[in-house]
């Protein structure tokens, strides 16, 4: 738990006006001085993380963010970020001067209501602030002494609230191939694999596959035909990277399924069927199309990196068009998504699924299509149905 990566951890908001106490309840909650806190207004600007476990939900990230109604020369660039926190939060925690519900504290709970995102209200300075409300948590943040009572009333609160796609969350590979069968993962060992090691959505396909007790195979790309002979019954589900998508469903009899690995993130980590959709529009796109392309790493991109060299060179080979192709990376996706035509989303491993479905979201809300590396290659490379089989259920 103490490791989990932070995309598979549920996020919190500490959402509020300047001095509600929200880096106090922080502080509070987590028994630590997680964030610097004082009387001075904007004194939290960037968002400020901190990991915690918090049992019995587990792995837990708060984003504590800086506070609306901040009047420096920097609050613009400050409502920002803290917007942004808004695309990735699981829950939203309201924090309140005692049970003021001024327009900034409507406009939190708005924005929370039209992207269907939880909210629990935290009613700060109850010692000196008369709470009336019984729709949140009465507290003084910074009485130390009341840790437990406070964290026993917020955990109830949140279980009440929290997502069943997190407290239920969708397997990545397991319930695609029966308990005690046999799963094959291709992985190539290009430029852009990591040296020493895997890429964390293999990784977690891997872990998915023993936890379920199905046998997993690990083999290069040129192994596979060989390894797939030497089986006494057949696998019950390959599974490859996206670069050699054609390879493998060229090589893998037709009674076996197959998919890739950015196909799995698309349906773990957002939602499949859309990504689909969405690659359809590849084949309507025409001369002086706009095409984002967004990671959600920031890794520096190798002399063949898949979102910078290749996808872009399949994609024109494929439609013929001069496209404009864009990309963005990290928390940037842009605010004038409308002159796009489609966006290509990679899998997402350093996303929590609500990033991955505020994006979709957004891109819904633009009128623009939306899918993923692995969809998008699948369809340029003329694969899709064949790697679409596995989810037919």
């Amino acid at each position: 738990m103490n490791t989990a990566p932070k995309s598979l951890r549920l996020h919190i908001a500490l959402l509020g006006r300047v001095n509600a106490g929200k880096s106090s309840f922080l502080n509070l909650v987590t028994g630590q001085q997680a964030a610097i806190t004082s009387d001075v207004a904007g004194t939290t600007t960037d968002v400020v993380e901190k990991a915690q476990e918090l049992q019995p939900l587990g792995p837990v990230l708060w984003l504590d963010t800086a506070g609306y109604g901040d009047d420096t020369t920097l609050a613009t660039e400050r409502a920002k970020q803290t917007a942004r926190a808004l695309d990735r939060a699981d829950v939203v925690c309201l924090v309140c001067l005692g049970d003021q519900i001024g327009d900034i504290e409507k406009e939190i709970i708005r924005q929370a209501e039209e992207r269907k995102i939880p909210l629990i209200k935290i009613y700060n300075q109850a010692d000196i602030h008369a709470v009336r409300a019984t729709d949140g948590i009465a507290v003084n943040a910074t009485d130390t002494a009341s840790r437990d009572e406070v964290l026993n009333l917020f955990k109830k609160e949140l279980l009440r609230v929290c997502p069943d796609d997190f407290l239920n969350q969708q397997p990545l590979v397991s319930d695609l191939a029966p308990s005690g069968s046999g799963v094959v993962m291709i992985i190539p060992l290009d430029y852009e694999a990591p040296k020493g090691r895997l890429i964390m959505p293999q990784v977690q396909a891997i872990r998915d596959c023993l936890d379920a007790h199905q046998h997993i195979t690990v083999v290069k790309e040129d192994d596979y035909t060989r390894v797939l002979q030497n089986f006494k019954e057949p696998p019950a589900l390959v599974i490859c990277d996206s670069q050699v998508v054609d390879k493998m469903v060229a090589e893998t009899p037709a009674d076996i399924p197959c998919t890739t690995c950015s196909i799995l993130m698309a349906r773990f980590k957002g939602d499949l069927e859309k990504m689909v959709h969405g690659a359809a529009m590849i084949d309507k796109l025409q001369d002086g199309d706009k095409v984002l392309i967004a990671e959600s790493c920031t890794h520096h991109a190798s002399e063949d990196d898949i979102g910078r060299v290749k996808i872009p060179r399949w994609l024109l080979q494929k439609t013929g068009k001069k496209l404009q192709i864009e990309h963005v990376s990290g928390c940037d996706f842009g605010t004038d998504l409308a002159q796009y035509k489609l966006v290509i989303q990679c899998g997402g491993c350093n996303f929590n699924r609500r990033e991955i479905l505020s994006r979709i979201y957004k891109c819904e809300a633009a009128g623009v299509a939306i899918t993923n590396y692995g969809v998008c290659i699948s369809a340029l490379k003329g694969v899709l149905p064949r790697v679409l089989e596995p989810f037919k259920q």
